[in-house]
């Protein structure tokens, strides 16, 4: 066994009503972000980047489709090649084997078992972040820890009522830990746990089995939660940009931190690549009538009328006269003559009938629903 060597279970239990419409078809991991992202993609380029081949994705039933369009042989992210394993598990199967009184965690158990790695890397699924999971790796192993989580302080504003806040103690001992939502004390700034975690393997095996026999959570990231104040652990502070995933507002100015060079450096271009799906298109266009300020562009674009402050993703065209302000356009979308789109979020293939307005307001941008055809002013906000 390599003494270095790491596998990963990356989960995607996580789902928030408040992402309605926009995850009614799709899991949150497969969100558009930043024109030609998927937000699973910071998870999948994190494990990749610390040379782990090695993946288990638990995902959720009748929400893999858009997973596997975007993975495909996951080439991309060199998981195709000889050595490299990607398994796929249902939370539901757990769900279910836990309510019939049989051990739940078995698959999870025989994947650790045959990955014969000395540490196992678990993330979540709605954090954007940029993680060196060998640096972790690196204090997990100066200080003899069972398990490592990592955390970043962050804003009250920026925290689901759902997420773990961890108390920490000297050297990054983890003290206690409890969900957001069931605090007492009002600060301004919390330690959020990320849910990311390293944890030893035969540790973790032997946890799990105990786990599974005596009704533990069945959410690995609960689990692993969980476990923090009972083992040898600490926290490591990830100080990059990172956004946190789990509404409508939250996913919107995810988006719109990558007009702000900083942030767009700090999450993207740091000493580690964020890995994407390729695809071979022409590059956007834009005629001598269109006028551009600070937005991005994927492939595939014709723009003939005014963007500002916007993200638009792949295949998308702006008409003459059109107007697309503080917006975030996904792929395929089709915005028609003299239309103003202005704070909104437009899903895939939706589009926009000549001469209307779609208006929302920063706070709230309105959301117009996957493969949509707009044929009457939408004003919210």
């Amino acid at each position: 066994m390599k003494t270095n060597r790491m596998c990963a279970i990356i989960g995607n239990e996580h789902e928030y009503t408040s992402l309605l419409p926009l995850t009614k078809n799709r899991p949150l991991s497969t969100l558009y972000f930043d024109c030609k992202y998927r937000i699973m993609d910071f998870a999948l380029s994190s494990v990749v980047n610390a040379n782990i081949r090695n993946v288990f994705m638990i995902m959720n039933e009748g929400r893999i489709k858009s997973v596997f369009d975007h993975l495909g042989g996951g080439r991309e992210w060199g998981l195709d090649s000889i050595g490299s394993y990607q398994y796929i598990s249902f939370y539901q199967d757990i769900l279910r084997r836990k309510a019939e009184g049989k051990t739940y965690f078995d698959d999870v158990i025989d994947y650790l078992q045959k990955s014969k790695a000395s540490y196992t890397v678990f993330i979540s699924n709605k954090i954007l972040a940029n993680v060196d999971l060998r640096a972790v790796l690196k204090i997990h192993q100066a200080q003899n820890n069972e398990i490592t989580a990592v955390f970043k302080r962050v804003a009250r504003n920026d925290i689901a009522s759902d997420d773990q806040i961890l108390t920490l103690g000297e050297n990054g001992t983890v003290l206690g830990t409890k969900k957001f939502n069931d605090l007492s004390e009002k600060d301004d700034t919390y330690n959020l746990a990320m849910g990311i975690f390293i944890a030893n393997t035969d540790w973790l095996i032997k946890a799990l089995d105990a786990g599974q026999n005596a009704g533990a959570p069945t959410s690995i990231e609960e689990f692993l939660v969980s476990e923090l104040t009972k083992v040898k652990s600490s926290a490591y502070e990830y100080t990059g940009y990172m956004s946190n995933i789990y509404s409508v507002k939250s996913y919107y100015q995810a988006n719109m931190d990558m007009l702000n060079l900083e942030k767009f450096n700090s999450l993207l271009f740091s000493s580690q690549k964020v890995i994407t799906r390729t695809k071979n298109e022409v590059a956007t266009y834009f005629t001598e009538d269109s006028e551009v300020r600070r937005s991005q562009f994927a492939t595939g674009c014709v723009i003939k009328g005014k963007v500002e402050d916007s993200l638009i993703s792949r295949r998308t065209v702006v008409e003459n006269g059109a107007e697309v302000i503080g917006s975030v356009l996904m792929g395929s979308a089709n915005v028609g003559e003299n239309t103003s789109v202005k704070y909104a979020i437009l899903d895939k293939n939706v589009t926009i009938d000549a001469n209307l307005k779609i208006e929302g307001t920063p706070e709230k941008p309105v959301v117009i629903e996957k493969d949509t055809h707009i044929t009457a002013d939408v004003i919210g906000g």
